[in-house]
């Protein structure tokens, strides 16, 4: 498995299928995360391999990640948080290797001790675009030669889809990591 793949999987970011649904706007940076995201974090890979992630804040509402797998150099990555409707949203950066732009998931945080990360389902929202719910177009995913999707509504717009009841099942799960430490 590639270190970014990885690293992305961590973030709850995953490939799905070597595909990828990224976004040309971030959601905005006007939230402060729940204090429990932040600190030490772990699970394993497919693998069973360790993951670890270190979570802490960067400044302002913005957000580190830290991410190590086994065996691999250590990958950070910033983030920001949105609380909207009945969801925590987190947003950050995709590298210019992978085509730049910005990625959209969601995360739970079960009684302080368990982090759900989910992606968002690329083939449901490529529906959506053939729909007009959204707007964007099929995209490569460069190092990995999969197809995506770049979404190009504006933020608002991509929230109010997100949020809509209807679309509870565009979120799929991708990793679970238990608190370690203190």
């Amino acid at each position: 498995m590639k270190a970014w793949r990885v690293v992305l999987l961590t973030l709850s970011f995953l490939l799905l299928g070597g595909c990828l649904v990224t976004f040309d706007e971030p959601l905005p940076a006007n939230q402060s995360a729940p204090k429990a995201l932040l600190g030490q974090w772990s699970s394993k890979d497919a693998w069973g391999q360790p993951l670890k992630l270190s979570i802490s804040r960067a400044g302002g509402n913005t957000y580190k990640a830290v991410a190590r797998a086994q065996g691999k150099t250590p990958e950070e990555y910033a983030f920001t948080v949105a609380r909207h409707g009945n969801r925590w949203y987190l947003s950050a950066g995709v590298p210019k290797r992978l085509g730049g732009n910005f990625l959209i998931g969601g995360f739970d945080i079960v009684d302080g001790k368990e982090l759900v990360l989910y992606n968002l389902d690329v083939e449901q929202v490529q529906q959506a675009v053939a729909k007009k719910e959204l707007t964007g177009r099929t995209t490569q995913v460069p190092e990995d030669n999969g197809e995506g999707v770049l979404i190009d509504s504006p933020a608002e717009r991509v929230l109010a889809y997100l949020d809509d009841p209807a679309n509870s099942d565009l979120f799929v799960e991708v990793v679970r990591f238990q608190r370690s430490g203190k």
